[in-house]
């Protein structure tokens, strides 16, 4: 099996388009249940450097009946990844294994985990000086853990927590 390589791109405008005509599908499959559908992640930042993979979170009422949903999501070629860590969230993927197109969070609309990645997002769109910092840390990481994307992932946790810990002071 080969390990996954980080590998980032310049931002590309192709990405929300992307991101518009999964979440129709979506939204097709999932109609009022799903509450909200939020691009969310590096692809979502006009400008910024990502890993050419299309991150959107789905907002549900609770996440009591969420397996529900694996069925519906696979018709459009989601596959459900049981993530024991991910307490908070359902997490499926779309595309070939090792090389996917888009990750699928679902969680409890208006909850921690979507606040936290909404917030997230909206600072480095609200801020350019933390978007550019993000994109230089990425680029050292990707570089430093080509091979290695859990590492590159939880490399990057001490500046998200710092980002989430600034907009939080700041939305007070």
């Amino acid at each position: 099996m080969t390990k996954p390589i980080v590998e980032l791109q310049a931002y590309n405008p192709y990405w929300e388009i992307q991101f518009a005509r999964e979440s129709q599908k979506i939204e097709g499959v999932l109609g009022n249940f799903a509450l909200a559908i939020e691009h969310i992640g590096s692809t979502s930042v006009k400008g910024l450097a990502a890993k050419p993979i299309i991150d959107i979170m789905v907002g549900i009422p609770d996440l009591e009946n969420a397996l529900s949903l694996v069925e519906p999501l696979r018709e459009i070629n989601y596959e459900y990844v049981p993530i024991p860590k991910f307490k908070d969230r359902l997490f499926f993927r779309k595309g070939l294994w090792r090389k996917g197109t888009c990750h699928l969070h679902i969680c409890e609309f208006n909850g921690n985990e979507w606040k936290d990645k909404l917030l997230f997002r909206d600072y480095l769109r609200m801020h350019p000086e933390a978007a550019a910092e993000y994109a230089s840390l990425k680029q050292q990481l990707a570089a430093k853990h080509k091979y290695e994307r859990s590492a590159y992932t939880k490399e990057k946790e001490p500046f998200i927590k710092n980002i989430l810990l600034k907009g939080r002071l700041e939305s007070e």
